[in-house]
C-alpha cells in the first residue's frame, strides 16, 4: 500500500486486516510523508516521534517521517529506506533503535509512489540469542580454565566462580564445605564481607542449609517476597538473589556451590543459567573427588616408597652378604647343595628387583624416543641368564617410539619368563625366543618354543603374584603388563607357531 488509500470497501477491508496484524505497518509517499499506519505501526511511530511532532492522541498520517523522529537520519533505517527507493528493490534487515531500546526486523517494499514498511519487534528473540551467545562463551571459558593443567585446583575454582558471577550478573560466587553443623567458605569470588574465603557461620544461619537437602538447585529471585523475611539466613546475609547446588564427593555430602546478590533479580533464572550452575556444581564435585583420589594415591605412594626402602635395605643387604659367602663356599666345597642354594639366592635377587620395580616405578613411562626394537632386544638378551637358549630377531630393524629403559625391562622380563618356563619340552640346547613385527598390525611379538601357556590360564598370567613354577616370583609379567599400559599399548597372550608362548603388543607408535 503506497500513498493514501481511497476509502473503497476493499481498502477498508485491507485496513481492517492490517490493524489486526501483530507487525507494525506504515506507508510513505515519495516525499517521505506517512500516508497510512496500522494500529501497531502507529504505536511504534508515535513512541519514536518527538512530543512537538505529534501528540499522544493525534494521527501520525501526514507527518514527515524523518522530521518527526529526532536524529532518524543517523540510523540504519534512513539508509536502507533510501536505498530501497533509489534502487526500487526491496530491503530486509535487523536493526536496534536505541531511543526505544528495541530491536526491529524491517522489510521495505518500494514503488514509484512510495514505500510500504513492515516492522516486527524482535527484542525478545535478540535478547535470547544474546543470552545463548553469552552462555556459549561462558562454557568455552569454563572449558579453557578446567583443562588448563598449569593452574592449581584453587586457581581454577576462583576463575570459574568469576566466570559464573559475570554470566549470571551477580557479585558473589562461593563454594562451601558443610561440617559439624557449620558452613565454611572454602573458595570465593565475592564482595560480600561474610562470603569471603575462610568465613564460617552456623548452618542454621545459611541459605545453604536448604540447598544441601535438595536434589535440584535452590533458586531465589526476590527473597523478601518469597518468605525469607525473618529467616536467620536472610537477617545474617541479606541476600535477595540466590542460586546454589549441592556438591557431593564420592557419594558423600561435601557442601554447596552458590551465586548470590543483595538485590532482587526481578526475573527467574533461565533454563540455560540453571544448567550452567549445575554444570559448575558437577565440575567442582568431580575435581574434589579427583583431588581426594590424588591424595590417597600420594599416601599409597609414600607407603610404597617406605616399603621399597625396607626391601632395598633390610633384604638386599643380607642377600648380598649371603651371595658373597656362597661364592666363597663354592670355592671351598664341592657339594650337591650348592647349586640349589645359588638358585634360591638368585630367585630372591629377582624377587627383590621386581618388587622394587613395581613399588617405585610401576608402569610409569618417561619421555619416549626413537628406539630400534631389534637392537634393544639383542642388548636385553645379552644381560639375561639365557641358560643355553637363543634369541632370533625376525627383522634387522624395527623402529618405534617408546621409553627405552622401560621397554628394555619389558623385554628382559619376557626373556626371563621364556627361559624359566621354556626349559620343559624345549630342545636340548635351550629355548629359542623370537622377536618380530606383527603381520597385520603396527605391533610386535615375543614368542618362544617352550611348552606354552594353556588357553584357560592366558587371562591370569598378568595378575600380580601369579606363577606356575616353584621358582617363579609372579611379578615379571605383571611388570610387562604395567609397562605396556604406560605406553598405552594393548598386550595379549596366545600360542606361538612352535606351540610355545607368544605375547603380542599392539597400538604402538611405529616409525
Amino acid at each position: 500500500m503506497s500513498g493514501y488509500p481511497r476509502e473503497s470497501a476493499s481498502d477498508q477491508d485491507l485496513k481492517d486486516v492490517l490493524d489486526r496484524m501483530s507487525d507494525g505497518f506504515f506507508a510513505l509517499d515519495a516525499d517521505w510523508t506517512i500516508t497510512y499506519a496500522n494500529e501497531q505501526g502507529r504505536r511504534i511511530l508515535r513512541s519514536a516521534m518527538s512530543d512537538d511532532a505529534v501528540g499522544p492522541t493525534e494521527s501520525v498520517e501526514g507527518c514527515d517521517l524523518w522530521n518527526s523522529i529526532p536524529e532518524s537520519e543517523e540510523t540504519e533505517f534512513y539508509d536502507e529506506y533510501h536505498r530501497a527507493m533509489g534502487t526500487q528493490e526491496s530491503v530486509s534487515f535487523d536493526s536496534y533503535y536505541e531511543p526505544l531500546d528495541t530491536w526491529f526486523e524491517a522489510r521495505a517494499f518500494p514503488s514509484e509512489e512510495g514505500l510500504s514498511v513492515y516492522l516486527r519487534d524482535i527484542t525478545e528473540r535478540r535478547e535470547l540469542e544474546q543470552r545463548q551467545a553469552e552462555g556459549l562463551r561462558a562454557i568455552q571459558r569454563l572449558y579453557a580454565v578446567s583443562s588448563d593443567h598449569d593452574r592449581t585446583f584453587e586457581q581454577k575454582v576462583e576463575e570459574i566462580l568469576a566466570i559464573g558471577c559475570e554470566y549470571l550478573d551477580v557479585p558473589n560466587g562461593f563454594v562451601t564445605r558443610i561440617e559439624d553443623g557449620a558452613q565454611h567458605v572454602e573458595a570465593s569470588h565475592a564482595d560480600h564481607p561474610l562470603l569471603q574465603s575462610g568465613e564460617t557461620c552456623p548452618l542454621d544461619d545459611a541459605y545453604c542449609r536448604r540447598t544441601v537437602d535438595r536434589e535440584q538447585l535452590l533458586t531465589i529471585v526476590d527473597a523478601s517476597n518469597e518468605g525469607w523475611a525473618g529467616d536467620s539466613a536472610y537477617e545474617t546475609f541479606e541476600l535477595e538473589t540466590y542460586i546454589g547446588g549441592r556438591v557431593d564427593v564420592d557419594g558423600d555430602r561435601f557442601g554447596t556451590l552458590c551465586f548470590a546478590a543483595t538485590t532482587p533479580r526481578g526475573e527467574p533464572f533461565t533454563d540455560n543459567e540453571e544448567t550452567f550452575v549445575e554444570l559448575l556444581t558437577r565440575w567442582v564435585s568431580y575435581e574434589l573427588e579427583r583431588r581426594r583420589a590424588a591424595d590417597r594415591l600420594e599416601r599409597e605412594r609414600d607407603r610404597l616408597d617406605e616399603f621399597a626402602s625396607v626391601v632395598s635395605h633390610d633384604l638386599r643387604n643380607p642377600l648380598t652378604t649371603a651371595q658373597g659367602r656362597m661364592d666363597l663356599l663354592t670355592d671351598d666345597c664341592d657339594s650337591d647343595h650348592v647349586e640349589p642354594i645359588q638358585r634360591a639366592l638368585s630367585r630372591m635377587e629377582t624377587l627383590v628387583q621386581n618388587i622394587l620395580t613395581l613399588s617405585r616405578e610401576g608402569g610409569g613411562v618417561d619421555e619416549t624416543t626413537r628406539v630400534d626394537l631389534a637392537a634393544l632386544a639383542e642388548d636385553a638378551w645379552a644381560t639375561t641368564d639365557a641358560r643355553d637358549g637363543t634369541l632370533r630377531t625376525a627383522v634387522d630393524t624395527f623402529e618405534l617410539r617408546a621409553d627405552e629403559l622401560r621397554l628394555r625391562q619389558l623385554l628382559e622380563n619376557l626373556f626371563r619368563n621364556s627361559v624359566e618356563h621354556g626349559t620343559v619340552g624345549a630342545a636340548s640346547d635351550g629355548v629359542e625366543v623370537t622377536v618380530g613385527p606383527l603381520a597385520e598390525d603396527d605391533g610386535f611379538y615375543v614368542a618362544d618354543d617352550g611348552p606354552g601357556i594353556p588357553e584357560t590360564e592366558r587371562e591370569k598370567v598378568f595378575e600380580n603374584g601369579y606363577t606356575t613354577t616353584t621358582d617363579g616370583t609372579g611379578f615379571g609379567l605383571d611388570i610387562v603388563s604395567k609397562i605396556a599400559d604406560g605406553h598405552s599399548w594393548a598386550v595379549r597372550t596366545t600360542e606361538s607357531e612352535d606351540g610355545g608362548a607368544r605375547f603380542e603388543f599392539t597400538g604402538i607408535d611405529r616409525l
